[in-house]
Formats: C-alpha cells, structure tokens, sequence
C-alpha cells in the first residue's frame, strides 16, 4: 500500500515539476521575443491589406467547423451522461468537466458570439483555422472512442 502511494505521489510531483518547468521556459520566450513597445501603444496600428474574399472564406469555415465542435461536444456530454449513470467513476466525470469546459470555450470562441459582439480576427488568415480543425479531428476520435467501448 505505501509502495502504491509513494508511486502516485512521485507521479504527481513529476506532473507538477514539470509543468513548472513548461511554465518557466514559456515566460521566459515571452520576455525575450514578445515586443511590449508595440503592444502597448495607444494609437491604432494600420492593419495589414487584407483580402475580404479570403477573410470571407475563412469565417465561413471556421463558423461550420466550431459548429460542427460544439455538435460533437453535446455529443460527448449525453454519452459520458448516461455512462456516468451506468458506472458512477469518478474518470467519467472529469470526462463531463473536460468536455463542458471545451464546450464553453467553443461557444466563446464561435464566430457568431464573437460577431454579435462586433469583434473580429483580422490578419489571422488560415492560422484561424488551425485549432478548430485539429479539435474537431481530435473530438471525432475521443467520440468514436466513447461510443465504440
């Protein structure tokens, strides 16, 4: 029983040490890359020359594909639900905070909440769409996954 103990205890240590490691090294690329001068002016910065048919093409696909994520997320959710009521494990319910937090950060992140507030992501280009494209091809497995066991 202590053996079990000192090795979770050492596995969560591990974690923590190195997090503190990612965290340190983040900060200091931040320091050293980042220009704080241009960052914190006050007048408004000319934006580059963009093309309204590319920026076009990109909120289209970036509004389907963080639909279609937020699709798969409720999805996930009504399965861990009912997995949760069948089993009672505790992993499952880190399952259902994991997946609802992702579900808030994709309602926050949908292009229609962030035009309704009349934001926009400029300059972005297809970097835009990046991250919801790999989440979507990462909720697709963790969805099949769910459903197949």
């Amino acid at each position: 029983m202590e053996k079990q103990m000192n090795k979770k205890s050492s596995i969560w240590l591990t974690i923590i040490f190195g997090l503190i490691i990612v965290s340190v090294l983040a900060a200091v690329w931040a320091i050293l890359t980042l220009d704080y001068n241009a960052a914190f002016h006050f007048r408004p910065q000319p934006l580059p020359q963009v093309n309204p048919a590319d920026l076009e093409l990109y909120y289209i696909v970036r509004a389907v594909v963080s639909t279609v994520n937020i699709a798969l997320l409720v999805f996930l959710i009504a399965t861990y639900a009912t997995l949760y009521s069948k089993t009672r494990s505790e992993f499952t319910i880190g399952l259902l905070i994991f997946s609802t937090a992702f579900l808030m950060k994709d309602i926050l992140s949908s292009p229609f909440v962030i035009g309704a507030f009349r934001f926009q992501l400029a300059g972005l280009g297809p970097f835009a769409l990046i991250e919801p494209v790999l989440e979507l091809f990462a909720l697709s497995v963790l969805l099949y996954l769910s459903v197949k066991y």
